[in-house]
């Protein structure tokens, strides 16, 4: 006898520079009957997949209109500089924001960094339109580029290196779903991100078997339940 959820897909959207392998595998050890889609997105478009339903969940960058949203932070990135190798900031493990203050600092339209005021740097003569142009222009010396760790790794290329900038704001990360109660799968999907075992997992395991003697769990109406208390939890 099939179950409620043994075709059911639980789609998961992530943003560039998230790495969702790790919870993926989690989740084909634990839902083994139910696949987990990757959606990929941009950063401006992930919070209105999720209103439009078109995916259950997302790990997007943080902060995000969170009008019909539930949020949880997961974790903070290292903002960074994307530099030539030869560059003088190079000469250091760790840079500062007044390190770049005469330099020419790029600022890509789909720039996903929340400076509180003024970017550092001067600024160039033209936004490039995305982070991947604005890295071939680092590479053609044009000038520098601040990004998370992550999209420096992503967009990496041998001529080019980077260095943490200490006094810059970081970029956070955060899961994002429907401000609705919280179906079974989407639990399962919140105790694999905050960590939870499987034993410690809120939810009921599909194919439990009641230990001898003991009382049958009831068979919830909907499988859903109140959201869990909302949290941090960091990798």
């Amino acid at each position: 006898m099939t179950g409620p959820s043994d075709f059911a897909v639980f789609r998961l959207g992530y943003v560039p520079g998230v790495t969702p392998g790790k919870w993926a595998r989690m989740w084909s050890e634990r839902r083994p009957r139910v696949p987990l889609e990757l959606v990929t997105t941009t950063p401006d478009e992930a919070a209105t997949l999720i209103r439009r339903g078109a995916v259950d969940a997302a790990v997007l960058r943080l902060p995000v209109d969170r009008s019909g949203l539930h949020t949880i932070p997961l974790y903070t990135e290292t903002t960074v500089a994307v530099v030539p190798k030869d560059h003088v900031v190079t000469a250091t493990e760790e840079a500062t924001v007044a390190d770049l203050a005469d330099e020419i600092v790029l600022h890509p339209q789909d720039d996903v960094l929340d400076w509180p005021g003024d970017r550092p740097g001067r600024p160039a003569a033209f936004a490039p339109a995305t982070t991947a142009e604005a890295v071939e222009l680092v590479a053609a010396g044009v000038g520098l580029l601040l990004v998370p760790q992550s999209l420096a790794r992503l967009h990496h290329r041998r001529d080019l290196t980077y260095r943490p900038v200490a006094d810059a704001p970081g970029s956070g990360v955060g899961l994002a779903w429907p401000d609705a109660e919280n179906s079974e799968l989407m639990e399962e999907f919140i105790g694999i991100v905050r960590g939870r075992t499987v034993n410690s997992s809120r939810t009921p395991r599909p194919d439990a078997t009641p230990a001898p003697g003991g009382p049958v769990p009831a068979r919830k109406k909907g499988g859903r339940h109140r959201p869990a208390r909302r949290g941090t939890h960091r990798r």
